[in-house]
């Protein structure tokens, strides 16, 4: 049906052929990363088993076919069942010379146009968490003072009066530690790109949290096995993974939870900056636990400094996340409705290691 393969696999978005049935009769390696599967798995299947669209398209798909007319339809939401939907445009075409057989082409409108690399704006942001880290070193010095002040006059004081400089001592040291968040927020330190296997950096954070934090929870592995390396920092990953592992445990509080984490590989995703130039981001990580659900006043600016759905939250600790996977030139984005939240990472991988095997031979 397809007769030069190289061309149909060279296509850089997903693309489906489809029988006068609307069943898959073959995908094209870009295909296969956004419906992670294979060409052989999956034809046959009846394609809205596998695609699923939020806008009705049924009357129109039909009609392209019967008058053999292209279709094109833009800002939609795609899914495939097993991650949230992409925000994609769609053209569906006749196949010349097969009669009733439609070409389906989906292409994701890229993710990164919200995501804002800009060298301008990333210099301003520098300067501001220098001068964050700075006036956060000054200012724990004049509260050491006031702690060992208050601590020294408790000394004399009775027991109701001790009420009081013990509250001084407590709120004091409590700001010492948002001063201590701060200073690690403005570390900035880039990583050091090296391959890493995700799956070992998972394996480390899952271990830690069922020993800590996370003790109460059930955290469960849905790994990819033929996941290649990615191009990270081992440590500042693992960083990313234990943070985005507590939130989601303290979301839970104290009843038992479940956290899910999954890995795949998506061929199709890129991330293009301001100046045009596209990053190929193919590495998925999320992290999924059956918590209550981000609250909806805060969703969107959840990865901002300072904003924060936890009682006494910094607010802090997502912003450190998003700040690291920029850093690993990658992507971080949160779907969350309650019963469900997803945080999903995408990351680069390794150049200098073999291209993944993306059909089956």
């Amino acid at each position: 049906m397809i007769e030069d393969d190289a061309v149909w696999n060279s296509l850089p978005v997903p693309a489906i052929l489809l029988d006068p049935e609307d069943r898959i009769v073959a995908i094209n390696a870009a295909a296969e990363g956004f419906l992670n599967t294979s060409s052989k798995t999956i034809h046959g299947t009846p394609v809205w088993e596998k695609v699923m669209i939020d806008s009705p398209l049924d009357a129109a798909f039909k009609r392209a076919r019967e008058t053999s007319s292209p279709l094109f339809v833009n800002d939609v939401d795609v899914g495939t069942g097993e991650r949230a939907p992409l925000h994609c445009n769609l053209q569906i075409a006749p196949l010349a010379g097969e009669p009733g057989h439609m070409l389906f082409l989906i292409s994701p409108r890229e993710l990164a146009g919200r995501l804002t690399q800009d060298h301008t704006v990333k210099s301003a942001a520098k300067s501001a968490i220098g001068m964050a880290e700075m006036l956060a070193h000054e200012i724990k010095n004049p509260l050491a003072g006031i702690t060992g002040a208050a601590q020294l006059l408790s000394m004399g004081l009775t027991a109701e009066d001790r009420e009081l400089t013990d509250l001084i001592v407590g709120e004091s040291r409590r700001i010492v530690k948002l001063l201590e968040q701060v200073e690690q927020f403005g570390n900035l330190t880039m990583p050091d790109l090296r391959p890493v296997n995700i799956h070992d950096v998972l394996d480390r954070a899952r271990r830690s949290a069922l020993l800590g934090f996370g003790a109460h929870m059930k955290i469960l592995e849905d790994y990819d096995p033929s996941l290649p390396m990615a191009l990270g920092d081992p440590d500042q990953l693992l960083q990313v993974i234990l943070n985005l592992l507590k939130n989601a445990s303290e979301a839970a509080g104290k009843t038992p939870g479940t956290i899910r984490l999954h890995t795949y590989y998506e061929h199709s995703f890129r991330l293009r900056r301001s100046d045009g130039e596209g990053k190929a981001l193919p590495l998925q990580i999320e992290v999924i636990d059956d918590g209550p659900g981000l609250p909806p006043d805060i969703a969107g600016d959840i990865f901002d400094p300072f904003v924060s759905g936890k009682e006494n939250g910094t607010g802090l600790g997502l912003a450190l996340v998003s700040k690291i996977i920029s850093d690993h030139d990658g992507w971080i984005s949160v779907t969350s409705v309650p019963g469900k939240t997803v945080f999903r990472l995408s990351l680069p991988r390794d150049p200098a290691r073999p291209k993944r095997k993306t059909k089956e031979s």
